[in-house]
């Protein structure tokens, strides 16, 4: 009964038609990591109470974990088979656990109604070897923020997706705006984040935009000389070189400790080190996620502008955090129906309006005011729309694909050799590549 309910989505996830009541209520467990700024676990709160206000049967039942120690813990419960039904996955994790057989896959118990209209870019995340493990309630954009203030006084040309920079024009719009008076920077890059994951998701396009990348993607099997070939080699040596000549803020040192290297971030959560926000940086390589803030700051100043064409079209970043099933779940229809509800029209809407990122859906996609045909953020829906945005590597491997290219990232940033960091990387990929035997279906 549970697999049929869910065939007719947004109708049936009404308040007022409830199920017969059963002779015990089953509870349906969901992990998911913290938030602190956006307010996203209030919103899956609601979302889990409006559900279990209409249900009779089994109800929703939501735990939160330290974003810091999220990752650990599921892996921790996956291994001694304690996962709960539904989880929260990130893309660095996603892939392995379903390879490891600890998710299974849910299309069976969605409708196709509701599949045809969530985003390509959504089903790609939630896809491995084929099959759908995921699904989240938004997307993500990467783009370049700009000051339109300051890019007028500086007199540069302003990009559109239908042109726009190329590599030679945006290098001469950077030395262009690190020299108006007051700019400290004339980019600000992200760099004090002290993300890893950041670094891999909006720094690999530029490989990409080069005609590089992360891992060979035909079959996920080497990274060497991809990620160490020439055209990464040349895409990150153009991305040192923003930083050596000024256009972009150094936020690291690389230094040596007993003989050892070590990367230290030199202003991290500084408050005052938001160069862009604070009017001191003419354009901010970022996400969807900081234009509360900067519309804020900036106000009718704050414009968003396309990637950089580097030589193989505009390439940009995509994916988010979505919702799987433990391949221990004794009820995983009744945890795909609270995936489906979460995936309503409603649902979405309601969490999207809180965070403001990319409606999962099209048809909430067309409504929004923020992603809509006249929307600040339309230039997001016009580039999945456009297919521009690059998913992260499919593979298990891609949780030491992050490391070892966000390591090889900051070290770069901080002056290191660029072919050096870059072959050092390829090969720690390829020992894990190696270890794992390739990565073999379970």
């Amino acid at each position: 009964m549970l697999a049929v309910l869910v065939l007719n989505v947004d109708a049936a996830y009404s308040a007022n038609e409830k199920r017969p009541a059963e002779a015990a209520v089953k509870t349906i467990t969901l992990w998911t990591h913290s938030d602190t700024t956006i307010g996203e676990h209030t919103v899956l709160e609601a979302s889990a109470a409006r559900y279990n206000a209409g249900r009779h049967g089994h109800r929703v039942e939501i735990q939160m974990l330290g974003e810091a120690v999220y990752d650990n813990q599921v892996n921790i419960a996956a291994a001694n088979g304690s996962l709960p039904c539904l989880l929260e996955a990130d893309g660095p994790f996603l892939y392995s656990l379903a390879w490891r057989g600890y998710l299974q896959p849910i299309g069976q118990f969605l409708p196709k109604s509701l599949l045809d209209d969530v985003l390509p870019s959504i089903l790609a995340q939630g896809r491995y070897e084929g099959r759908l493990y995921s699904l989240g309630q938004f997307d993500s954009g990467l783009g370049l923020w700009g000051n339109r203030r300051l890019l007028d006084k500086a007199g540069v040309r302003i990009p559109t997706l239908q042109a726009p920079w190329t590599l030679a024009e945006f290098e001469q719009v950077l030395d262009k705006l690190s020299k108006l008076p007051g700019v400290v920077a004339a980019i600000e890059m992200g760099t004090n984040t002290g993300s890893s994951e950041f670094f891999s998701y909006a720094f690999s396009p530029i490989l990409q935009g080069f005609g590089g990348d992360l891992i060979e993607r035909s079959h996920y099997r080497s990274a060497k000389g991809m990620l160490d070939g020439l055209p990464s080699v040349q895409a990150m040596t153009h991305f040192q070189q923003w930083f050596k000549k000024g256009w972009g803020k150094q936020d690291v040192v690389l230094t040596e400790v007993n003989g050892q290297r070590k990367v230290v971030l030199s202003r991290f959560d500084q408050p005052t080190s938001d160069y862009f926000a604070n009017g001191r940086a003419a354009l901010s390589w970022q996400g969807h996620w900081q234009y509360r803030w900067y519309s804020q700051k900036l106000g009718k100043d704050l414009t968003l502008l396309p990637m950089p064409d580097f030589g193989q079209g505009i390439k940009t970043g995509m994916g988010s955090w979505s919702f799987a099933v433990s391949s221990t779940c004794s009820d995983p229809a009744a945890a795909a129906d609270f995936l489906g509800f979460l995936m309503s029209v409603q649902e979405i809407k309601r969490m999207t309006d809180v965070n403001g990122a990319v409606p999962a859906r099209r048809s909430v996609l067309a409504k929004s005011p923020l992603y809509g045909e006249r929307g600040p953020l339309r230039l997001y829906t016009q580039q999945i729309n456009a297919g521009l945005t690059v998913p992260r590597p499919q593979t298990p491997a891609y949780g030491m694909i992050s490391r070892a290219f966000s390591n090889a990232a900051v070290a770069i940033i901080a002056g290191a050799e660029v072919q050096t960091e870059l072959s050092r990387a390829a090969a720690l990929i390829d020992r894990d590549i190696a270890e794992n035997l390739g990565y073999p279906e379970y």
